[in-house]
């Protein structure tokens, strides 16, 4: 009955999905088949099944076809969408060499000229090579990766950059008085994320000007302002899961961005209560109804997962928060702890949530006791002590004198049938 009424719910906004069998997905990842369409929606038809799998046919030598899987991956990457990197040079990525071109000030005929395309190969692989470097500048501006295109070719004309000039970030401001009375017993909270109105986005825009002009990233031994310091990581799990996303669904045929993008609106009516009760329940009774969800959804929890994966990072890029703390609270609930980081920034600092800091600490300590446990971090992996950071700066923005070692968290409430499903990645 569950399920009826969430495909029902969600084909009524008229998200009409394409055949999932047109969906595919580098084997690496746990995105096969009908990922995205399908754990949104729960159900396809017998009708949509029968149709046959489209055919793309390569041609070219192997040399060529590599050479165009690099410009195709290098679109992707700056935010023009060629799709599946190929190595065909189809209409998809005709267009998205167009967009390029009138982008960059080139005349946009699908075709490109050797410079251009040598510059924008190159600046793939300049941006890769920069590393966390390459992240902060694209936090900080605007224009999002597509940014880092102009700021190099300012450089090669000679010109300085510019970036916009900010102040200080602000703490997001305090949830309004008509989001923070507790709901009557019995009752649902009749409102999703108390912080919607302040943009994340640009947020992080100032919070990455601010450490660029502070040298980089605060440290547990340099930290003096904790909120600050929570800020600086809370933009750079959301640089990751935005990453992570447009990683996968550029592997994806079949579907455009903005189609996915469209999709992916289907977790937020979905998971409306409880991204509402994240501001007044603690963790366990969240987790509690998040994981009953899970159950009643009927979905594969690793297709479940893979989906809360692409639209985690979509709802990042579109600013939309309940659409990021739902897809959060599912990935937490399927057992990867580690994005209970999330839900504690979101706390923590206002966005798309009351700013309760005591909520917050149970997630933030979830998320740390998961990984010291020997969970993998989802966000900046190569920086271990990132963890001692948030907590030691949660624990200071929480109003506690010390900073012990958390104890272990409770455990999410895992139903009996989720521990047998690996989830893949």
């Amino acid at each position: 009955m569950f399920t009826k009424q969430l495909t029902s719910a969600i084909l009524a906004t008229g998200l009409v999905l394409a055949p999932a069998a047109r969906l595919s997905a580098d084997t690496g990842d746990a995105i096969a088949g009908a990922i995205i369409g399908g754990a949104i929606v729960g159900a396809i038809s017998n009708a949509e099944k029968k149709k046959k799998r489209t055919v793309y046919v390569t041609p070219g030598s192997a040399a060529t076809r590599a050479e165009n899987s690099e410009i195709q991956t290098s679109l992707n990457y700056f935010g023009f969408p060629a799709g599946v990197a190929d190595g065909v040079l189809g209409r998809n990525s005709r267009n998205a060499i167009s967009q390029y071109q009138a982008f960059m000030g080139y005349p946009a005929t699908g075709q490109l000229t050797q410079y251009e395309r040598d510059f924008l190969v190159g600046s793939y692989h300049r941006a890769i090579a920069g590393g966390a470097a390459t992240t902060q500048m694209i936090a900080a501006n605007p224009m999002g990766p597509r940014g880092l295109l102009k700021t190099y070719q300012q450089e090669a004309a000679g010109m300085t950059p510019t970036t916009p000039v900010v102040t200080q970030p602000q703490a997001a401001p305090p949830a309004t008085t008509a989001a923070t009375p507790a709901a009557p017993s019995g009752a649902m909270p009749s409102f999703i994320g108390a912080g919607e109105s302040a943009s994340l986005a640009s947020h992080c825009n100032q919070v990455s000007l601010v450490t660029s002009s502070n040298g980089g990233f605060t440290t547990e031994a340099s930290m003096t302002d904790a909120d600050f310091a929570l800020s600086e990581q809370f933009c750079l799990a959301r640089t990751y899961a935005i990453a992570s996303s447009e990683e996968i669904i550029a592997q994806v045929r079949g579907y455009t961005p903005q189609q996915i993008t469209e999709q992916c609106q289907g977790f937020v009516p979905a998971l409306r209560e409880h991204v509402a009760a994240l501001s007044l329940k603690p963790m366990n009774e969240v987790m509690q109804g998040v994981g009953d969800f899970v159950l009643q959804s009927g979905m594969a929890p690793a297709q479940l997962a893979g989906t809360a994966r692409v639209c985690l990072g979509v709802g990042y890029r579109t600013d939309n928060m309940d659409l990021a703390l739902g897809s959060g609270l599912l990935l937490t609930a399927l057992g990867e702890q580690p994005y209970a980081e999330l839900m504690g920034h979101h706390l923590s600092q206002g966005f798309g949530a009351s700013r309760r800091t005591d909520l917050a600490m149970p997630w933030y300590e979830a998320a740390a006791q998961a990984i010291g446990n020997g969970a993998v971090p989802v966000f900046a992996p190569g920086q271990p002590e990132r963890n001692g950071l948030i907590i030691k700066a949660a624990y200071q923005v929480g109003g506690r004198s010390g900073v012990a070692a958390p104890a272990p968290a409770p455990a999410a409430p895992q139903p009996a049938a989720l521990p047998s499903f690996p989830v893949q990645k």
